[in-house]
């Protein structure tokens, strides 16, 4: 395994309301020097969970939301950010009918993504639920989101959506995908 380059100094270089960039000076085992920048939380975040919902066997849930970062309309997963005093399943079941009208009987932790992980240190837990039933929430959302579903077995047909680009969603996907498939609960 490699060494770890040795942090030489750490800068918090701009800062607002939902970012903080960060410079590292670093100096890697062979003597070089680097300066990286990253996006950093703010210190009292408690991190974010990514939910594949299962509508049956075979379609999973998407939301439609308004994305500062495309200024467009985006198809995706619901997430959201884990709340001081609450587990990531607890987040994920309250994200999940806040975003989408529906809470799950059945939730399991699957792993933990990174969007970019040379440039931010944030990262999603994601979760699969199943056994969903219908019941909504209020969240902080500024309006409804409509509510879609992907067939998992289209998942090549969904990469190339015009209103879909989220990467992590799509790496929860198959991740999803595969896992069912494995079980036996979704034939190839």
């Amino acid at each position: 395994m490699r060494e770890k380059p040795t942090v030489l100094s750490r800068e918090i270089v701009a800062s607002s309301h939902l970012f903080r960039v960060e410079a590292v000076q670093l100096r890697f085992s062979n003597g070089t020097e680097r300066t990286y920048e990253r996006l950093v939380g703010r210190g009292t975040g408690h991190g974010a969970v990514m939910i594949v919902a299962m509508l049956d066997g075979e379609r999973a849930l998407l939301v439609e939301e308004y994305c500062g970062g495309t200024d467009a309309y985006e198809l995706s997963l619901p997430k959201g950010l884990i709340e001081p005093g609450e587990d990531v399943l607890a987040a994920a079941n309250r994200e999940l009918k806040e975003e989408a009208g529906y809470g799950a009987r059945e939730l399991e932790h699957l792993t933990e993504l990174s969007l970019s992980p040379g440039y931010m240190s944030q990262k999603i837990q994601v979760v699969l639920a199943t056994d969903l039933y219908e019941e909504r929430l209020e969240g902080d959302e500024p309006e409804p989101m409509r509510v879609d579903t992907v067939n998992l077995r289209e998942l090549s047909a969904l990469a190339t959506h015009p209103q879909f680009s989220e990467g992590r969603a799509l790496a929860a996907l198959y991740l999803v995908r595969d896992l069912l498939t494995q079980r036996g609960l979704l034939s190839a």
